[in-house]
């Protein structure tokens, strides 16, 4: 009767500490891929920052062509869109709704080259430096872009940055005490064992690995059941939101699983030998207390 007891008590304290891990390793996988895909829309806004690169009304169809080549094979450019005068025109009475070419009785436009940037270079300084260099082209009038979006994109990002950064911070201080504790309450069960086994003349080291391998397993269990839980989460979202599936990265979440399976060995492994060590140091007496 004792002994099945002690099973079902070691049993239960068992699936505790898994499904304590799994649960605490699901919440920091899910702030994880919520840092991805925040970034992941960050850069795709920053994408969407372009500037207009207006053409002289003397500059060559050849000598535009160059240009624009010229402009795709810089590193900082993501994609370029040639805009005729005509199609510049036709797009501008779209959105004024009525002809303006009539009434001015000519065509005041000039041709362009849209550029769209990379995300790292989507900010106030490289544009800066990109306009003067674009100025220095004789077939380049004048460069357009819209100063003040620019800083303010910026500026939301980085704010949103540091909010989530020390969110997870916060987090992550939260998890490894509760993953400890968790641990130390499982460790805190087995005491008499620990010292029973190092009265009759057992090494330290000898009395730590299985208990070490026990709570790597443990930390393997718990990350596989979030890894599980994280794609349950995923597969709705995207069921219920299709378009977040365009700011999925594929490697990067294997990347971030593996980072999940990491932690809750590393996590497990940690916690577990400190938590051993304690009990090894406890004198007898100190045992029931």
């Amino acid at each position: 009767m004792s002994d099945r007891y002690s099973k079902r008590r070691l049993t239960g304290s068992t699936f505790t500490t898994i499904v304590s891990l799994s649960l605490v390793l699901f919440m920091l996988g899910l702030l994880g891929i919520i840092i991805l895909n925040t970034r992941k829309l960050a850069d795709n806004v920053k994408e969407n920052i372009g500037f207009q690169v207006i053409l002289n009304e003397t500059a060559k169809e050849v000598d535009v062509a160059k240009l624009q080549k010229t402009l795709d094979a810089s590193e900082y450019v993501r994609s370029t869109e040639f805009v005729t005068k005509e199609e510049a025109a036709e797009k501008l009475q779209k959105d004024l709704g009525e002809d303006f070419i009539g009434f001015l009785g000519f065509n005041p436009l000039l041709s362009s080259i849209h550029v769209n940037l990379k995300a790292e270079y989507a900010n106030a300084d490289s544009l800066a430096w990109i306009e003067k260099d674009m100025l220095e082209t004789k077939l380049v009038k004048e460069v357009i872009y819209q100063k003040s979006l620019v800083s303010m994109i910026n500026e939301n990002v980085q704010k949103i940055s540091v909010v989530i950064l020390g969110f997870s911070s916060l987090l992550m201080i939260i998890a490894l005490a509760l993953i400890n504790n968790t641990i130390r309450l499982s460790i805190y069960s087995k005491r008499f064992i620990i010292k029973t086994m190092q009265l009759v003349g057992a090494t330290q080291g000898f009395i730590r690995r299985p208990f070490v391998f026990a709570g790597i397993r443990h930390g393997v269990y718990g990350a596989l059941i979030a890894i599980a839980m994280l794609v349950g989460v995923l597969y709705v979202t995207q069921k219920q939101l299709p378009e977040l599936k365009e700011l999925q990265d594929q490697n990067m979440l294997l990347t971030l699983f593996g980072i999940v399976i990491v932690l809750g060995i590393i996590i497990s492994w940690i916690s577990t030998s400190l938590a051993v060590r304690k009990y090894l140091r406890l004198k007898s007496d100190d045992l029931y207390f």
